[in-house]
């Protein structure tokens, strides 16, 4: 059973069927790593997603009929790892070079890939608070998201927190659509927030979903919070000069690597 005190409840919502389902957004992992294993196998789950439905969100999972992508982000995920070392988890930001790359596509596939393995769980964060996309994995409309949380001192992280439909893979969706120029991530409300992610859920790795480097200022700073960031490319849609551009805005030390996406 999930810890009752670590999340708010929500309403009870009704879905595609007219089946209600119950909303369980989170429950926290102990600090005490022995424990971490069997905590996270009774991680509260519900509404979990078929592979029908994987399939139509395009999420990897082991009943793939073609399991080449699954594998691809596996090993992504392991070389990730390997780059960590010693670190009980990671922020790692993923942006694009131009709009429409692919990031979110990567940012959720590669929670998924770390969400396969049952030790770890992984949460992702939509920070694309002007164009967001992840919310539709979301199996409820959510009440609250990052920029509710960020205007309102009175909600904490928990109740952000959403199950996803895919076993040890949370979200934190963007939440009311803002208007370019708003400023959220400079604030020490969102520093405190990557903090209290990274050090709360020691196996839970942080996955940024960001708007493109070349486009908004909030992916260069949502990278200063960040360990690792993840440049994605969309194949033959780029040049070189836009490429090297977006390589140029992030630190030497925390580009983790390049994806090229088709």
């Amino acid at each position: 059973m999930a810890d009752e005190g670590d999340y708010r409840p929500l309403k009870p919502v009704v879905d595609n069927t007219g089946r209600a389902v119950r909303v369980v957004p989170s429950s926290r992992l102990p600090l005490d790593d022995e424990h971490n294993r069997e905590e996270i196998g009774r991680m509260a789950e519900f509404g979990r997603l078929g592979y029908s439905e994987l399939e139509a969100q395009r999420v990897i999972h082991p009943g793939m009929a073609q399991p080449k992508l699954m594998n691809a982000f596996r090993e992504l995920r392991t070389k990730l790892y390997q780059l960590a070392g010693d670190r009980d988890n990671f922020v790692l930001l993923i942006t694009a070079v131009a709009p429409a790359s692919g990031a979110s596509f990567v940012a959720l596939n590669l929670g998924a890939a770390i969400a396969l393995d049952e030790s770890k769980t992984a949460l992702v964060v939509d920070c694309n608070i002007y164009d967001p996309s992840l919310q539709r994995l979301l199996p409820v409309e959510p009440d609250f998201g990052l920029v509710e949380y960020l205007e309102n001192i009175s909600l904490e992280t928990k109740d952000i927190i959403y199950s996803t439909g895919i076993r040890r893979l949370r979200m934190i969706p963007a939440g009311a659509r803002q208007q370019q120029g708003s400023e959220f991530f400079t604030s020490g409300r969102m520093r405190r927030f990557i903090s209290e992610l990274r050090s709360r859920y020691r196996d839970r790795y942080i996955i940024i979903d960001a708007p493109p480097i070349g486009a908004s200022a909030d992916a260069r700073i949502l990278a200063e919070l960040s360990d690792y960031v993840m440049l994605v490319v969309p194949h033959g849609q780029v040049t070189a000069e836009q490429i090297q551009s977006s390589v140029d805005a992030i630190a030497p030390q925390k580009l983790a690597g390049i994806i090229f996406n088709t």
